[in-house]
């Protein structure tokens, strides 16, 4: 008798130490998911300390706040770069979105024009814009580029960006702080960040296909140049009138035009007006 009861506490002993060890197996593993879905989304996001760089690059993607275009415009007011490269896509026949994001940049200070340059484009990825300014940063001895994005793509923008450039010039990036967008710490608990996280490790991913045996590019390989130009030339040759200033300057008379034809019949009557007249004599002769 003794003998079957020992048999019968047996089992359950090993059932329990079974679902213990499973218990605390799944404890470990949604401990080690949470930590790793957490580090995650602060992974993505790659702020570069700096002090100085000679390009800050704003690509096409900003929201309706321009939120790239403060960071920047800041950065340039205090020195800390020297010259800005604004891209943009097309977005009507005529008109592109660095358009407007130069206009906007523009009342953001007091900027030289000659240091900001746009640069417009039909591309829809961080891979076509980086082909389109590399090989014109690389002509121009770009020394260290700061790319200025949305801050999940930090990573996957500047492992692009450095793929295509080589060694020359530095890459950077920052972390511009915008929490309307994306909050690292917290994107597990929004609907759009989870969207923002979820895109970009896809885009991360598929970045390693994109560049699957790319090499650097020089400053030869771009057929880009022309479109890329300072505020300063383009406006000599779209200048801008200010109707009102021009309304404000004083008119000039102007002496009302005398046709020839006309001049002839004035001459004419001066001539007849300064001719002596002779006496009139009767038209009865006296005898």
């Amino acid at each position: 008798m003794s003998k079957i009861l020992m048999n019968d506490k047996n089992p359950r002993k090993g059932r329990k130490k079974f679902w213990g060890t499973a218990a605390a197996i799944v404890v470990c593993c949604m401990a080690l998911l949470y930590v790793a879905v957490t580090k995650s989304g602060k992974w993505l996001v790659v702020d570069d300390e700096f002090e100085h760089a000679t390009w800050a690059v704003i690509l096409d993607g900003q929201s309706a706040n321009l939120e790239r275009n403060d960071f920047v415009a800041d950065l340039l007011s205090q020195g800390k770069v020297d010259s800005v490269l604004i891209l943009g896509r097309r977005v009507y026949r005529d008109r592109s979105n660095v358009d407007f994001y130069a206009e906007d940049f523009m009342r953001l200070g007091k900027f030289d024009p000659a240091t900001v340059f746009v640069v417009r484009h039909d591309s829809p990825s961080t891979l076509g814009e980086a082909c389109t300014i590399i090989p014109w940063l690389k002509k121009h001895r770009a020394d260290t580029v700061l790319i200025v994005t949305a801050a999940p793509a930090t990573r996957r923008a500047k492992r692009i960006f450095r793929t295509l450039s080589g060694e020359s010039p530095v890459i950077l990036t920052a972390d511009i702080a915008y929490n309307r967008q994306y909050i690292a710490d917290a994107w597990l608990f929004n609907r759009e960040f989870r969207k923002s996280w979820l895109r970009e490790w896809l885009a991360y991913i598929n970045s390693f296909i994109d560049l699957a045996g790319a090499t650097p590019f020089s400053d030869e390989d771009s057929t880009y140049f022309s479109k890329i130009r300072s505020l300063a030339d383009e406006a000599k040759d779209n200048p801008v009138i200010d109707l009102v200033e021009l309304q404000k300057m004083p008119e000039v008379k102007s002496e009302p035009r005398v046709e020839p034809q006309d001049t002839v019949k004035v001459d004419s009557a001066k001539a007849s007006a300064t001719a002596p007249v002779a006496p009139a004599s009767d038209s009865v002769q006296r005898n």
